[in-house]
């Protein structure tokens, strides 16, 4: 369980992005979040990832408050638990697409036979021996998705996932990360200005000042 308790974040000037903001998101749940642009979309994400820190309030893990956890503590969770996909990719670029995407499982000492087949299902398939300078922005974002989901995160956060990709290939991108998100019983947080892809959701949510209101329920299609 995702946990939010009156986050609140605010920039320069005293601009409040975020204010007293509460949501819980259970297992197996799969939220899209729509809003105008700087209204705190990817703030909401980089607090939840712990990449930043609210002003106030708490975001708790499973009943943890990530905030009481030492830098050790909160890289392991991360490292295990957490997967990100977000608009700008990260790619290693002195690794191939295949050490890119292994990472996660070399990082938490588990098994890499998972590459070939995260590969095949972004549609790099054969590619494993390619570095990163080969590849297109729509190539890398899917490397970077791959990297996202490979070992099993049990929670998924996506920042504008197929804004790179054709519409064909986004939907069959988001399609994947719905499946691993349902199969592995995770909790996903999709952060995007699609219609259609917030329509892949189980519900749509609009962050304004107000904080999360919800909009409708998504299709799951």
């Amino acid at each position: 369980m995702l946990e939010l308790r009156n986050i609140t974040k605010g920039y320069a000037q005293g601009r409040n992005v975020l204010a007293d903001l509460n949501y819980t998101l259970n297992a197996g749940e799969y939220v899209a979040v729509m809003g105008e642009s700087g209204v705190g979309k990817s703030t909401l994400l980089n607090l939840i990832a712990g990449l930043d820190t609210p002003d106030s309030g708490e975001i708790l893990i499973n009943g943890a408050a990530i905030s009481s956890l030492d830098d050790d503590a909160a890289t392991r969770l991360r490292r295990e638990q957490f997967g990100f996909i977000f608009q700008a990719f990260h790619v290693l670029p002195h690794l191939t697409l295949t050490q890119n995407i292994a990472l996660p499982l070399l990082l938490n000492g588990t098994s890499t036979e998972r590459v070939e087949q995260m590969l095949e299902q972004v549609g790099l398939q054969g590619r494993g021996g390619d570095f990163p300078r080969q590849l297109s922005g729509g190539e890398l974002q899917r490397v970077a998705i791959a990297r996202a989901l490979i070992h099993w995160p049990k929670l998924v956060l996506a920042d504008e996932p197929t804004g790179n990709l054709d519409p064909d290939t986004a939907h069959e991108i988001l399609q994947l990360i719905r499946s691993e998100i349902k199969a592995n019983s995770a909790m996903g947080i999709l952060v995007t200005h699609s219609h259609a892809a917030a329509a892949t959701a189980d519900r749509v949510l609009q962050l304004t000042k107000a904080g999360l209101q919800p909009v409708k329920a998504g299709n799951g299609a």
